[in-house]
């Protein structure tokens, strides 16, 4: 019985141990090989006969093929469950085994690395991202293509009392700061006392503007921002549906008027007027406005008589906020 040391999914499981028992047969010198399996998706996709959609089951497909290079002749077949009962009934007898408590099984752990692997997740190796370039040293079996390229990109940092700058393209100097310093950056730069909660790409270039830098400062603030509690409940929703639009149709010169206060006015006219009475007609945008010392129920109703009425006719209909002073 074999047991993976990592998390993974059941087909995951289900590809290594088709790799583990190809590697035997190939240990074996096996040379005609049927591969019986229960699982449909991976003997398909095997057999190119299905697409591989999962990200992390992409390598596994060609490294099958890989291996199945190795034989004169192998074949891939699906068991169905009713003709795979006797492997589940040994699968459940070794489940329902008790071991002697006295007896302590030691397990053999393999690890073994043929090929390179896709990096789902890298983890922290406590040493900062500017590590190598701070103590001038090339990252463990770097070709010599690699050094050439980490010499190239190591001319636009600066060492200077143990503090590592990179040169900006307008040659101001910016500090490199480890993962630990770039979180609190973040939090203070969006979430401080002057803090604005600026966008993902503004957050970045505030960040430039105090002078620090990191090799992920994009993503990270994106990163950064898209956690935001308080920008999730705040903020504008999007990918939302439009709100349908209300036409407002004028069949006619001065038939519709749009009418509203403006004020009141800081510093007051020379005749103490201090709010502004604004009519606008939709279809011609003409404009009709006088000037008050309050706008009171009388002082509209005079309004609309002298300067609508009198002037271009009733009109059809009259717009406004729903005030007091207006909704009459």
């Amino acid at each position: 019985m074999a047991k993976l040391c990592f998390e993974c999914t059941h087909n995951i499981a289900e590809y290594e141990a088709c790799i583990m028992g190809l590697q035997v047969a190939c240990d074996m010198s096996i040379k005609k090989l049927k591969v019986l399996g229960d699982s449909m998706l991976v003997i398909h996709q095997v057999k190119e006969e299905w697409e591989t959609r999962d990200a992390k089951l992409v390598p596994y497909s060609p490294y099958v093929t890989k291996l199945s290079q190795n034989f004169e002749k192998i074949s891939f077949d699906h068991v169905p469950r009713e003709d795979n009962r006797m492997p589940d009934a040994l699968a459940t007898l070794a489940v329902m085994f008790d071991l002697n408590p006295e007896f302590e099984l030691h397990p053999i752990q393999i690890t073994k690395r043929d090929v390179l692997a896709y990096c789902m997740n890298v983890g922290n190796n406590n040493k900062p991202w500017y590590f190598d370039i701070k103590c001038r040293e090339f990252p463990y079996q770097a070709s010599e293509n690699n050094k050439r390229t980490i010499k190239r990109l190591a001319m636009n940092f600066f060492l200077s009392d143990e503090v590592l700058y990179k040169r900006n393209h307008d040659m101001v100097l910016l500090r490199c700061v480890d993962e630990e310093e770039a979180k609190q950056i973040m939090t203070d730069i969006r979430e401080g006392i002057c803090g604005t909660h600026a966008n993902r790409h503004m957050m970045a270039r505030q960040i430039l503007r105090f002078s620090y830098y990191w090799t992920m400062m994009e993503s990270d603030c994106i990163k950064y921002a898209r956690e935001c509690k308080k920008c999730q409940i705040y903020m504008d929703k999007i990918h939302v549906a439009a709100s349908p639009l209300h036409i407002l149709s004028a069949p006619w010169p001065f038939s519709l008027w749009g009418m509203d206060v403006i004020g009141p006015i800081d510093p007051k006219a020379s005749n103490g007027h201090h709010f502004i009475l604004v009519a606008i007609d939709y279809f011609t945008k003409w404009i009709e406005a006088a000037s008050y010392c309050n706008v009171t129920r009388g002082v509209v109703l005079k309004f609309i008589k002298k300067e609508l009425i009198c002037r271009y006719g009733l009109p059809k209909s009259i717009i406004t906020d729903n005030a007091k002073n207006l909704n009459n």
